[in-house]
């Protein structure tokens, strides 16, 4: 049966690797909806390769550059063209859509892919903040409809292959894994003077800016375990992180009879989109370079997060156990820090400072029971966060 597809986020790395993976499984898919930010030109070249019925972009003034471009390439085909948060919702919750790959950069696709899964879809997972700021009502609503959240995210997507060898009750902790960035040797009386062009110098991944900067602060493990606690119902006390530079262990799981399960892959993304879109199955992805080679791999290492010098997994873990807004003001306080740190406006180390201080300044008591209470804890410390980086009273 051929399943209808919708990637949020096409033209993002994630969904780049998406429509690879469609590309190498003729028949399987067909991608109904497409949904961009601003590079029109390579959504474009997606709807020529995919013919999707509709396309959306981020505000309405890059329609029309979109359809000239279709002109510019020949495309003579039908396509819908839609924008904004209201072209989103329409393209998740369009009849043939099937399943919907949430790619979307931060918290713009939070609200289509709640109302994809309201509307019963399934739901392939690779932006965390989807989890991390509405953690409760996504997955409470995914319960109701007995909607299984099927996470991209390699660390996550590890862990979901181990739990099939066990029951979750039968699980002591989660393991999950991470390179440690580009900064896991260097001293700490250097990390004042890092650059923009250092951070984004990641070891192994090649990511967006943002999530590589989060790789290099290991703000991105703290949201892994956020996003953890909310896909496999454990509490923080029983989720670990250990740096693991080789990355080929991409997380673990240890039974309480001690016994572990490991997930080891190459480091590429292809592997965890396929295996979201096509579960249960497993099929073989296309590229005679995803095979692990054990005999040619690394020694394999691991060690302990050093917390002071990352103090970003420790703001996170505060986050979740305080709960409420918490975890949605993390994350809108760390993205606004990685802009003005990309934008040379921070130190390397002010990101976790403007962090702490945000979320200091949101520490009433408040919960959250809509997608548009979420919206307005975000809109809020983001706004707290630009004023603190104006004001560098950090």
């Amino acid at each position: 049966m051929t399943k209808g597809l919708l990637i949020l986020g096409s033209t993002g790395s994630i969904g780049q690797n998406c429509l690879r993976v469609v590309r190498s499984l003729p028949g399987r898919f067909r991608v109904v909806a497409l949904s961009a930010g601003k590079n029109v030109q390579l959504l474009a070249q997606q709807i020529v390769d995919f013919a999707p019925r509709l396309a959306v972009v981020s505000g309405d003034e890059y329609v029309e550059p979109l359809r000239r471009q279709l002109q510019a390439l020949g495309y003579q085909a039908s396509v819908g063209t839609a924008s904004g948060l209201q072209g989103q919702v329409e393209a998740a919750t369009l009849p043939e859509v099937d399943l919907v790959v949430s790619a979307s950069h931060g918290v713009t696709g939070l609200t289509a892919t709640y109302r994809a899964i309201l509307e019963g879809k399934q739901v392939g997972l690779a932006n965390k903040e989807v989890l991390v700021v509405a953690g409760e009502l996504v997955t409470r609503a995914a319960r109701e409809r007995a909607i299984e959240l099927l996470p991209i995210d390699s660390e996550h997507c590890a862990v979901h292959q181990c739990l099939r060898s066990g029951r979750r009750d039968e699980v002591r902790r989660l393991i999950l894994t991470g390179s440690g960035g580009p900064f896991l040797k260097t001293p700490r009386r250097q990390f004042d003077s890092i650059t923009p062009e250092q951070a984004l110098k990641h070891p192994v991944w090649r990511m967006g800016k943002r999530i590589t900067i989060d790789s290099a602060t290991l703000m991105n493990k703290g949201l892994e375990i956020i996003e953890a606690h909310w896909l496999f119902g454990l509490p923080t006390s029983k989720i670990d992180v250990l740096i693991h530079p080789e990355s080929v262990i991409h997380s673990m799981i240890e039974f309480h009879d001690g016994s572990v399960m490991a997930q080891l892959s190459v480091p590429d993304m292809r592997v965890p989109i396929q295996y979201a879109l096509t579960y249960p199955e497993r099929l073989a992805v296309d590229g005679d370079s995803l095979g692990l080679d054990l005999l040619a791999a690394p020694r394999l290492t691991f060690r302990k997060p050093d917390t002071k010098r990352f103090p970003c997994l420790d703001l996170a873990r505060q986050a979740l156990e305080e709960g409420g807004v918490m975890p949605c003001a993390l994350n809108a306080a760390d993205e606004v820090a990685v802009e003005a740190f990309l934008a040379r406006q921070l130190r390397f180390t002010d990101i976790p400072r403007v962090i702490g201080k945000v979320l200091g300044q949101m520490r009433q008591v408040r919960t959250v029971s809509s997608i548009e209470e979420v919206l307005d804890a975000d809109r809020e410390a983001r706004s707290r966060a630009r004023e603190l980086v104006a004001s560098c009273s950090i």
